[in-house]
């Protein structure tokens, strides 16, 4: 696949899938999936504090919970999905564990470092 040639046939109107079957031949196809069984979703698009809540905070808390098996200076949490006191407390924690600012803020730099640590300790990159 040539670069320049694949912008051009996108500037015509090309869809993904056609620019890679006009190099590659008919064969080609993007598989798709909803949802990757275990793996942590990504960023949710803004910082978790105190006062979120839902889905994302539910998640981290379980993630936060699976990593406090293995650095039991964090706090293990209730997974309520309501970012409280006590889950700023264990992401402080987890900043102060690994060199990031302690805020107690799930930033973007915090929610990575937890999905990396949370995808190591759980053996997820193990089960690929």
């Amino acid at each position: 696949m040539r670069q320049w040639e694949s912008k051009t046939l996108g500037d015509r109107g090309y869809s993904a899938i056609e620019i890679l079957r006009y190099f590659y031949g008919n064969s080609m196809y993007i598989a798709s999936s909803e949802e990757i069984s275990g793996v942590p979703s990504s960023w949710p698009g803004s910082d978790l504090t105190i006062g979120s809540s839902g889905q994302k905070v539910r998640q981290l808390q379980q993630q936060l919970n699976t990593i406090a098996g293995a650095y039991p200076l964090i706090p293990k949490l209730a997974v309520d999905g309501i970012y409280g006191k006590k889950t700023a407390e264990a992401v402080k924690t987890f900043q102060q564990i690994f060199n990031l600012p302690a805020t107690g803020v799930t930033d973007y730099p915090t929610w990575y470092k937890i999905s990396e640590i949370y995808v190591g300790v759980s053996r997820i990159a193990e089960l690929m």
